[in-house]
């Protein structure tokens, strides 16, 4: 039997109901608890975020080589364009604004609260031949 039933990627941030808001909209979720200083969200297709509470939080600043080691998330998007009118309509804000050539198509954004994500274009999938 697993010891951990499920992981949860945590975001600090000055507002937590806010940030949670914002993906929880993003990933067609539903907030599933709520405390003074924690938000959690699940989206549609099963990824839990939280939002932990920190008045003294600053924007992540990315890129930023002295500073690499920042996590930042990836979501699968079928249509980049649909996708970023949705991120820029929530409150996010492109940051990246080029698109990568080839396979992985991807573009970086910033949440309101100023930590960076990617939207990743699916690959195609073909059926296997032979």
């Amino acid at each position: 039997m697993s010891l951990v039933k499920a992981g949860v990627v945590v975001l600090d941030c000055a507002e937590p109901e806010k940030l949670a808001e914002f993906y929880r909209e993003l990933l067609d979720g539903e907030r599933v608890s709520a405390s003074a200083n924690l938000v959690e969200v699940r989206g549609a297709d099963g990824v839990r975020l939280a939002f932990r509470r920190d008045v003294n939080a600053t924007p992540p600043s990315w890129p930023r080589p002295e500073n690499s080691l920042q996590a930042h998330l990836d979501f699968l998007v079928e249509d980049l364009d649909e996708a970023e009118r949705r991120v820029v309509g929530l409150g996010g804000r492109p940051i990246e604004t080029r698109d990568a050539a080839g396979p992985y198509e991807e573009r970086g954004y910033a949440d309101p609260a100023g930590h960076s994500f990617t939207l990743r274009l699916l690959p195609p999938t073909a059926p296997k031949q032979g």
